[in-house]
């Protein structure tokens, strides 16, 4: 074997390797004639986040079998063109869940005893006692948004200090919350009830700015905000805004919008605290990184074990581009149904008919669960099924020979809620288009693809009309209008409308439609 280290690594990463007999092992510097030339008889590549592994690259890499990214993003990798070679890409999630939480109690040690003041004020000569009386931990309230690895590393923590801790995840079970000491509540009880708020969630449209104006309003006075995941996640306006009127009584952030950020609006506040995104930068989390993605590395070239793949390793070039069209209907369907479906997922069970009985369906069925846990983090395509397990989420497959409908190959998926249960049906037509044929027991056709107004209403003449109009006064353009209904024996009861419509519409144009007095929901749903 040739393993191929493109850039720095640790000693102890290189130690994994070299204690295999027989393997040929190149380092960042003895790469005389380039990384290209090293890589015309490599078996693996191992990145961090500076080398750019693209197709052109992996050109010259007729022999690799896996790429190996030391760290979470793979932005640097083209994971499509690895998967059409049929190379596997790994990452390593979880390394540094220990070093990210572990930053962020510090962040809310130092937000409660004031600890960057106090030493700015001593370091100036200056004896600050009586101004700088803080406050415990003890008996307050943490929020967690999102209970993936690191949310759950930072409830382990806290559970330490007193704390009652509290967490919003839709992809967590209740179970795996309350072994691990805590209270899973809806969002909106986390932003309203916390003292303290730390954010550990990716970034989703439906994430992106949940700190805004409405939340931060619906806050306790003087709750504190600590954000180690992704600035995005943050309205910066708005929380400027609520520092400056006193109703947020501190926050504490190590990620922005842009980074490095320029001329900060938070360096006027003393009771803000900011760090240059290095929750994850610790000798042990790098360290860990490294020997984990040498680990699993060495496990594939010599086993076949795949860990923390982010795409499919097993399909023959043939076989995915057959699969590709449903691999892809697969991750539209889930993502449909995590917007427009019912939150809180316990279960899920997908039925294939049709061509797909005799597919190899694992990245299907993967793609599914992946659209279906999109905001939850480090979710892919190969270890989907893996987080559901992890978070209490029973998977059921099952296939049928034929379909009710006239579709021949078609893809249905349920979803058993807390709050109920919720399905889809859809298909491909014409060998690319995916196409939705079914929603809550509701026969419609219409495209999977863009920006989707999902509504149900009471099955009365007028609807329809009225949302035409008030999607036109609001500068809406309709791209798509499919309709369908529900019956009680011969009588329509309830009605489904899904609109596709040109770029995504705001809540000011949702809260428009809402005051059609029939109409019972209506939800955006943004598809790639």
């Amino acid at each position: 074997m040739k393993i191929v280290l493109a850039e720095k690594v640790s000693p102890a990463t290189l130690a994994v390797f070299a204690a295999e007999p027989g393997w040929e092992v190149l380092t960042h510097d003895q790469l005389p004639n380039g990384l290209p030339a090293a890589l015309a008889d490599a078996d693996a590549l191992v990145v961090r986040s500076a080398v750019q592994v693209d197709d052109a690259l992996m050109e010259h890499a007729p022999k690799l079998r896996v790429i190996g990214r030391a760290g979470v993003g793979v932005d640097n990798i083209d994971a499509e063109a690895a998967t059409r070679r049929g190379v596997v890409v790994m990452n390593t999630p979880g390394a540094n869940a220990v070093a990210v939480a572990e930053l962020t109690i510090g962040l809310m040690l130092a937000l409660a005893r004031k600890l960057p003041t106090a030493n700015n004020t001593m370091h100036a000569g200056k004896w600050e006692k009586k101004s700088l009386q803080g406050a415990e931990l003890r008996g307050k309230t943490l929020g967690i948004l999102g209970l993936g690895r690191i949310g759950l590393e930072v409830a382990r923590r806290a559970r330490g200090f007193g704390l009652e801790i509290i967490g919003s995840d839709p992809f967590v079970s209740a179970a795996v919350a309350r072994e691990n000491g805590i209270r899973l509540v809806a969002l909106d009880e986390v932003i309203a009830s916390s003292d303290y708020i730390t954010l550990h969630v990716g970034l989703t449209p439906q994430t992106a700015g949940v700190i805004n104006a409405k939340s931060l309003a619906l806050m306790k006075k003087g709750v504190r905000i600590i954000n180690c995941a992704r600035g995005e996640l943050v309205d910066e306006a708005a929380l400027v805004a609520a520092l400056k009127s006193g109703h947020v009584g501190g926050a504490a952030l190590d990620v922005f919008t842009v980074e490095p950020p320029k001329d900060s609006p938070y360096a006027e506040f003393d009771n803000v605290i900011l760090t240059p995104h290095i929750a994850g930068s610790t000798a042990e989390a790098q360290e860990a990184v490294g020997i984990q993605i040498a680990m699993q590395v060495r496990e594939y070239l010599k086993l076949g074990v795949v860990q923390n793949a982010v795409n499919l390793p097993s399909l023959s070039h043939e076989e995915y581009v057959q699969l590709a069209p449903y691999i892809d209907l697969a991750g539209r369907l889930g993502s449909f149904l995590a917007q427009a479906g019912k939150s809180g997922i316990e279960a899920i069970d997908i039925t294939y008919a049709g061509a797909l009985v005799d597919a190899k369906t694992d990245l299907v069925r993967n793609a599914a669960i992946e659209g279906l846990l999109q905001g939850s983090e480090n979710v892919n395509r190969i270890n989907a099924a893996a987080i559901a397990q992890e978070r209490g989420i029973r998977v059921h497959e099952e296939k049928e020979e034929s379909h009710r409908g006239g579709a021949a190959t078609v893809l249905t998926i349920h979803l058993h809620t807390a709050a109920g249960r919720s399905h889809a049906t859809a298909t491909v037509i014409h060998g690319e288009q995916p196409r939705l044929l079914e929603f809550d027991g509701i026969d419609i056709e219409a495209p999977l693809e863009g920006n989707l107004l999902v509504c149900r209403n009471l099955d009365v003449p007028g609807v329809i009309g009225k949302i035409g109009t008030i999607l036109g006064e609001q500068g809406v353009n309709i791209a798509n209008f499919a309709l369908g209904r529900e019956r009680s024996g011969e009588k329509p009861v309830k009605a489904l409308a899904v609109v596709q419509v040109d770029a995504p519409v705001s809540g000011a144009v949702l809260d428009a439609l809402m005051t059609i007095e029939a109409l019972l929901e209506a939800k955006l749903v943004q598809l790639q």
